[in-house]
């Protein structure tokens, strides 16, 4: 079972994302928060395995929270839910360690697949959205180009090619595919890209391609 708790302001939202999700038999609606300062109460209770975490809220945003979150030993997984494709928040909270993020007219079918996805140390890379944020977050920081090639200097040939792969939002089986690989040849690579980068992170991998003018 994964285990989920919602955090998100709106009452309507979390009544929404709990008709979403409630009927999935390996989703476990563990609980649901109001606020941020609300959510570290209720999430240190409950260890879910995926916290959905809505950005904008009173007393304690979802990015102040995020942070937290993820500053301390075995983290949930955040998968933050935001209104805004480009929102600035957004990039500052996948920077902080969110694992991914869904638009709240998210699919319901696709938003139950990403939180599975998230909950597998998947990141969630919407083509049409991901790239966009990932992008913006490039173009505003040259500073971060020049420190993202200096750390992707240190993978071999064979690991930055599987990073451009993970930066288009490619999964393992499918960068198999591309570079004619076993899916455990992918694994090992990543496993390793992962090392050499200092995270455990999908989105983080995909963030330092970007800056490095990889893709």
């Amino acid at each position: 079972m994964i285990r989920v708790v919602i955090v998100d302001d709106d009452p309507m939202v979390r009544t929404g994302l709990r008709l979403i999700l409630g009927g999935e038999p390996d989703l476990d609606l563990a609980g649901e928060a109001g606020d941020g300062r609300q959510a570290m109460a209720v999430i240190r209770g409950l260890r879910p395995d995926v916290v959905l975490m809505d950005l904008r809220m009173p007393e304690q945003d979802g990015l102040v929270t995020t942070e937290l979150l993820l500053s301390r030993p075995a983290p949930p997984r955040v998968l933050v839910l935001t209104t805004f494709d480009a929102d600035d928040m957004v990039l500052r909270a996948l920077r902080a360690g969110a694992h991914g993020f869904l638009l709240k007219d998210t699919p319901p079918a696709k938003m139950i697949e990403a939180v599975r996805a998230v909950a597998r140390g998947e990141p969630v890379l919407s083509p049409s959205v991901a790239r966009q944020v990932i992008a913006a977050a490039t173009g505003r920081h040259e500073p971060g180009r020049e420190l993202a090639a200096r750390e992707l200097a240190a993978l071999t040939d064979r690991e930055r090619e599987v990073a451009v792969e993970v930066a288009k939002g490619a999964s393992n089986a499918e960068i198999a595919r591309t570079l004619s690989v076993s899916v455990a040849t992918v694994k090992a690579n990543i496993t390793r890209i992962f090392a050499k980068l200092g995270t455990d992170n999908r989105v983080h991998v995909a963030m330092k391609v970007r800056d490095a003018g990889l893709l």
